[in-house]
């Protein structure tokens, strides 16, 4: 099994912990705050399963039915889970407004926060070692699950730090507990959102980024002999793999096996920077271009 799948397998097993953990946190103490972080849990998990599914579909090879492989399945995956937490992030905003209209009173906070607390370290390590392997293998799935497992944690802490606050103010402080609660729901919200983002322009054949686009044109025209130039470059990304696509333009008389060695040297280049690039290179003659430039 792939380093990729076995850290989804590690989210999965990260997201029960922190299930079960966060709502005995959440039991021990009635905090609708709490409530709203252990929700997001239920979230992590599903979560998790669908990046394990949706790598396993993204590893397939290609066949004839999908000769560019499967590698977009992943954005499927970001997309659901950006679905899932505006799914959350409304129901944790109702559990808040419900606390506001029918206040009650918090108990054993002590000890819920540790709790909490406990399960938002699990949530740490596990991202940390998420985002490793993503960043080592460009998975956008496993990046977009390291990258909520992050806001998550930021999400508990932000509602330990305010519990602690309650625990030594006044009764009336305790109306805390909902507004924390509502900022949760709003800023996992926004997580969603860009998450959802980064799904459709993935499946919308989004280009590459300006950076490596800069990069790929500074990589061919280190290798353009004298006379040739270039035009018509296109990119997009499935998943780690790039696809780009360029015509090049040659003078007439040079021969086929001069322009197919110029064309491997171009996607050497290409390859000695961004891993898992097709480059596909259309060879034209310069005269029947005449006055186009790159």
């Amino acid at each position: 099994m792939s380093a990729v799948r076995n850290m989804a397998l590690l989210s999965i097993a990260a997201a029960v912990v922190t299930l079960v953990l966060k709502f005995g946190a959440w039991f021990l103490t009635g905090s609708v705050s709490l409530f709203s972080d252990a929700i997001e849990s239920f979230v992590n998990l599903a979560a998790g399963l669908m990046v394990f599914w949706m790598l396993t579909i993204a590893a397939r090879p290609a066949d004839a039915g999908h000769a560019y492989g499967h590698d977009k399945a992943e954005y499927f995956s970001s997309g659901v889970e950006g679905a899932l937490i505006l799914v959350a992030a409304a129901s944790i905003i109702y559990a808040a407004v419900e606390r506001f209209l029918h206040p009650a009173p918090l108990s054993h906070l002590g000890l819920g926060l540790l709790v909490s607390g406990l399960a938002a370290l699990v949530n740490l390590a596990a991202a940390r070692m998420l985002l490793k392997v993503a960043r080592e293998k460009d998975s956008i799935a496993l990046e977009a699950d390291a990258r909520h497992l992050l806001t998550d944690v930021w999400t508990s802490a932000g509602v330990l730090g305010g519990l602690v606050v309650v625990m030594f103010a006044p009764p009336a402080w305790q109306v805390l507990d909902p507004v924390m609660a509502v900022l949760v729901g709003a800023n996992i919200v926004m997580t969603g959102v860009k998450l959802l983002r980064r799904s459709l322009d993935g499946l919308m054949d989004a280009a590459l980024p300006e950076q490596e686009i800069r990069f790929i044109e500074s990589a061919i025209r280190v290798m353009l002999p004298s006379g040739a130039t270039f035009h018509d470059l296109r990119s997009r990304k499935a998943g780690p793999r790039r696809f780009i696509e360029f015509h090049l333009l040659v003078p007439g008389e040079t021969s086929v096996r001069t322009s197919h060695d110029l064309c491997d040297r171009i996607e050497e280049e290409i390859a000695r920077e961004l891993a898992q690039t097709s480059v596909i290179i259309h060879v034209e003659p310069t005269e029947t271009h005449s006055g186009e430039n790159s």
